[in-house]
């Protein structure tokens, strides 16, 4: 099958840590290539942010990545991007006239604006006797539940109200990464019938229980991870070490994303983290780290008592994928994907959101019955092994991918796994 990714800000070339480089990117860089290793071809459409790109870029994992003019060839935040668009499309149009996919599967809101233009187009419409190429959309993140929970801080264009909902009401299928979001789609309008959910993965050949493992400091180390944005959460897992420090428990705490260690001091939501552990008295025991990449962060992982995820809000979360595999427990807020991935008593322990004193009991449940956190590591590598490898969400995929495609030509079959 040929497929047509479109992910306009979030290549999977980038580098991540940025503000606008994290999940998405490890997500379509792994779901394409994992396709690829199950026979498939898989182009990735992204925007040119920079004039030395190449037009077309191969991975070593086989997925081509191609660069579209949509705008100035310069990094602009994602939330500016809009006006930019149709040009998008008109790139998308050209390269599908040159090279039909089978299926066009877009990520973001955006994506799927200029996806859905451009296969809309009359040059590229069914007709004598071609099938239309199908849509497949994946929102990533969607802007209702960002409004929800930033308020007056989202930078979302006021477009995205009701464009977002028209994407996911003429998509052909939704593949939410969650159950939760599920909800969400169906309150937007989207048809249940054209929904199915597909999980985020992880690498479960760089994410596993056995290899290096770092030295720390202290008798008990915990971490949260995650780009430096206050959504994120770092500061309630701050908040969370000064009562555990306060109870009597020696214990440090690694923040691991953002940008390089070395350009750490000017990042504003950084200095805000040390100014905070510096204010509860901890300053000592918090370690900014800065962004890891993804061969450096099992051996991190592996030198954890417990992983800390507390986003205010999360439309999946790789990171505590990442922890499971490698059998650490994850203290996970009951949000977004993370109601699914981790199982409380089972995997790790949810916790309230925004809730910094059922972190801490819950890490202290943790680091005062090491057998507790030892069992829970190993439930959650084989969590994350049977369920949410790469290969397994590809299948996955692909599957829905069928369906999609039987459909365009006239099938009248319902997806599979869609949600009714």
């Amino acid at each position: 099958m040929r497929i047509a990714m479109v992910s306009e800000h979030a290549s999977p070339l980038a580098t991540l840590g940025g503000v606008d480089a994290g999940g998405q990117n490890v997500h379509v860089a792994q779901l394409s290539a994992a396709l690829v290793r199950r026979g498939h071809d898989v182009v990735v459409y992204t925007r040119r942010d920079d004039p030395e790109l190449p037009e077309s870029v191969v991975m070593p994992s086989g997925v081509e990545v191609v660069h579209l003019d949509a705008g100035p060839a310069e990094t602009i935040p994602k939330d500016d991007l809009l006006p930019f668009m149709p040009a998008l499309a008109d790139g998308l149009e050209r390269a599908f006239l040159a090279d039909r996919p089978d299926v066009v599967h877009a990520h973001f809101w955006m994506s799927g604006l200029a996806a859905a233009d451009a296969v809309s187009r009359p040059s590229l419409k069914a007709r004598g006797g071609r099938s239309p190429i199908p849509h497949v959309q994946t929102f990533h993140a969607l802007g209702q539940v960002k409004r929800r929970h930033q308020g007056a801080q989202d930078t979302s264009p006021g477009e995205r109200e009701y464009l977002e909902p028209s994407v996911g009401r003429s998509s052909d299928l939704v593949i939410a990464t969650c159950s939760d979001e599920v909800f969400e789609l169906r309150s937007m309008g989207v048809d249940a019938d054209k929904i199915a959910i597909a999980p985020c993965g992880v690498d479960t050949a760089v994410f596993q229980p056995d290899g290096p493992v770092e030295e720390r400091a202290r008798p008990h180390r915990i971490a949260t991870i995650g780009r430096l944005v206050p959504r994120k959460g770092h500061g309630l897992a701050i908040s969370a070490l000064a009562q555990l420090v306060e109870e009597g428990r020696d214990v440090e705490l690694l923040v691991v994303g953002g940008p390089a260690a070395d350009h750490l001091e000017d990042d504003e939501t950084a200095r805000t983290l040390l100014a905070l552990a510096d204010e509860l008295g901890v300053a000592d025991r918090v370690h900014l780290r800065g962004r890891l990449d993804q061969q450096e962060l099992p051996r991190v992982l592996r030198s954890l008592d417990a992983v800390i995820c507390a986003p205010w809000y999360e439309p999946f979360g790789i990171v505590p994928l990442e922890a499971m595999a490698c059998a650490v427990p994850v203290v996970a807020a009951t949000v977004g994907g993370l109601i699914d991935t981790v199982v409380d008593g089972v995997t790790g322990r949810s916790v309230p959101p925004r809730d910094p004193e059922a972190i801490a009991s819950a890490v202290a449940g943790i680091l005062d019955s090491p057998d507790t956190g030892a069992a829970f590591g190993r439930a959650g590598a084989s969590r994350a092994r049977s369920r949410y490898s790469w290969d397994r969400i590809a299948s996955r995929t692909a599957s829905l991918y069928t369906n999609a495609v039987s459909a365009s030509q006239g099938a009248p079959t319902r997806a599979k796994g869609s949600v009714r």
